[in-house]
């Protein structure tokens, strides 16, 4: 195996992961129904699924959904679909859309700081390649993180998607590091996977509760090959 001399990171999912909070589902209801359990969960998943389509869109709906990682106004407007076609009226839409991209809102994973300290540390360079519409270099301040990432690649800054090879290409290019001296982590072989087709390693984690994945990272890059 070739050394590694850089790591990429997804962002959702595999260093943070949005928690809701069931506060913020108080007097929320769907179809005039309460929201309970099941159907928390089931917004939850919609809000956050790196990849697939979950309700009936239009012609324009549909436009906003594909590009929706490309531009915050895209973002907000098909998720807001999302929210409606889901059953949620306009208010409770908005309130939970707006929870969402608030980067305080997201729980980082019990290892995430650690292992970018300790990639620092090592010399080994790390990019947050992310499909997403909103700045998250906030998330990593409050952790005490930002200085150990050295370069964020986010597809509304940069005008790429992942899996397009463009948004890897554009990372490594920034890192200075060639592909096959890279790995690539992430929650999707979709969409994180498509760091392979430029010739990066892949280390597929699960996007499991923070309580219930505590060393992932640490333990993917072990198994990898990556001393931390």
């Amino acid at each position: 195996m070739n050394q590694v001399h850089a790591v990429l990171f997804d962002y959702s999912g595999t260093l943070f992961r949005l928690e809701e909070d069931d506060s913020w589902f108080e007097g929320m209801r769907v179809d005039e129904r309460r929201v309970d359990g099941h159907v928390q969960a089931e917004l939850m998943r919609r809000l956050t699924a790196p990849v697939g389509q979950h309700v009936d869109m239009t012609p324009e709906a549909y436009h906003a959904w594909v590009n929706r990682d490309l531009a915050p106004h895209l973002h907000r407007e098909a998720y807001l679909h999302v929210l409606r076609e889901s059953g949620l009226p306009d208010h409770h839409a908005e309130a939970l859309y707006d929870r969402v991209i608030d980067t305080s809102s997201w729980t980082p994973y019990p290892d995430t700081a650690e292992v970018l300290k300790s990639l620092h540390r090592k010399g080994i360079k790390t990019a947050v390649v992310s499909n997403i519409a909103w700045d998250v270099r906030p998330a990593f301040a409050a952790i005490g993180a930002a200085e150990y990432v050295d370069e964020f690649v986010l597809s509304f800054e940069v005008g790429a998607v992942k899996p397009d090879a463009a948004i890897f290409e554009t990372a490594l290019d920034r890192l200075g590091v060639d592909a096959a001296h890279a790995v690539m982590v992430g929650d999707s072989d979709e969409a994180d996977g498509g760091a392979r087709a430029v010739g990066c390693g892949f280390i597929l984690v699960d996007p499991l509760p923070t309580s219930k994945r505590t060393d992932g990272l640490t333990s993917a890059l072990t198994d990898y090959g990556v001393q931390l």
